[in-house]
């Protein structure tokens, strides 16, 4: 929760409604009402600072509201977008302001969100997630990039949010494709800086190497927690949010699907590459992610944290400095030899 954003004071405020009995999103969405509330306040007041804290504090509300129903409900598209109202809002009093990406890809649409930084870009990174964590959940993320001079851009693929239930886009489209249009995007625009990274998390790091090993154009990828030969995993949040993903409960359908967006051995990939791996992560094993290093080249390392969960995400900021400045570092070697 901390990770994606949320409020220590509303973690323990959520946990407190819970266990006295209230529903997960209903107890969420009230917390996410009152960051509002005061976010609207401050900017009344001419308080930007604290308006931009606050709305993001609400996006993170109604990011785990959402996040109660694996199946797209009426309920969890609602809240979902009203955390991306939430975001919209916190954006537009940002400098500079966030940017609204939709790109046009296999007859439906790819969305995301460009945060750049202060200074001229020395290159963008793209973040996305896996099965439940998309797009603008990773700011905290894009403001470690952009303190480095580094833009981001928090993208939603195919089966993750809008791109899901706005877009049409479900898991069964040609994903090392879809990834590469963010690219695409991100190398049409000089003022973007000239290196492209990848940063997958979760199962997101299968998407982000198997892109890498598809397109040149991507100068560096890390891959935080993820299978490189992906399995339905027997426990329900995953299969559910599995399904979902493919628009389908079967499966045998699910697994083919699994099967056919895997690393293969016959991909390569040139560029650098970063594997974060956690000792306790209960659903990634480090053999899972053996593949991912024997499919690179020279420049590649294993950055492991032996009590680390799922994601590393009892080490956010830890993690998240050390993977902002690999690719700063990634970047600034290119440029040099360019």
């Amino acid at each position: 929760m901390l990770d994606c954003g949320m409020l220590y004071a509303d973690v323990l405020a959520l946990r407190q409604a819970t266990e006295a009995g209230d529903a997960w999103d209903g107890a969420a969405e009230a917390l996410a009402a009152g960051q509002l509330a005061r976010a609207d306040a401050a900017r009344t007041e001419g308080h930007i600072v604290t308006a931009v804290e606050a709305y993001r504090a609400a996006a993170a509300d109604f990011l785990f509201a959402q996040m109660a129903f694996n199946f797209d409900t009426p309920r969890k598209i609602e809240l979902y977008a009203r955390f991306t109202s939430a975001i919209t809002a916190a954006g537009a009093l940002r400098a500079p302001a966030w940017e609204r990406v939709e790109l046009p890809f296999a007859g439906g649409l790819l969305f995301g969100w460009l945060v750049r930084p202060a200074v001229p870009a020395a290159g963008t990174v793209i973040v996305f997630g896996g099965q439940s964590g998309w797009g603008a959940a990773y700011q905290r993320q894009a403001d470690a990039l952009a303190a480095r001079g580094l833009a981001a851009l928090l993208v939603e693929g195919p089966g993750q949010g809008e791109t899901r239930w706005t877009g049409g886009l479900l898991l069964d489209s040609d994903v090392r494709a879809a990834y590469s249009t963010f690219v695409s995007h991100v190398r049409g625009r000089p003022e973007l800086g000239s290196g492209v990274g990848l940063w997958g998390n979760s199962l997101g790091g299968l998407y982000a190497a198997t892109t890498a090993a598809s397109d040149p154009r991507v100068s560096a990828v890390c891959v935080n927690g993820a299978p490189a030969r992906p399995r339905l995993l027997e426990f329900r949040t995953f299969t559910e949010q599995a399904a979902a993903m493919l628009g389908t409960t079967d499966p045998g359908a699910i697994q083919r699907n699994l099967d056919r967006i895997a690393l293969t051995s016959a991909d390569r990939i040139a560029c650098p590459l970063l594997v974060l791996h956690g000792g306790h992560d209960p659903i990634v094993a480090l053999a899972d992610q053996q593949p991912f290093l024997d499919a690179a080249g020279d420049d590649a390392a294993i950055r492991i944290w032996d009590d680390g969960e799922h994601t590393i995400y009892n080490h956010a900021d830890e993690r998240t400095a050390y993977v902002a400045d690999w690719f700063a570092d990634r970047f600034a070697r290119a440029f040099t030899k360019e």
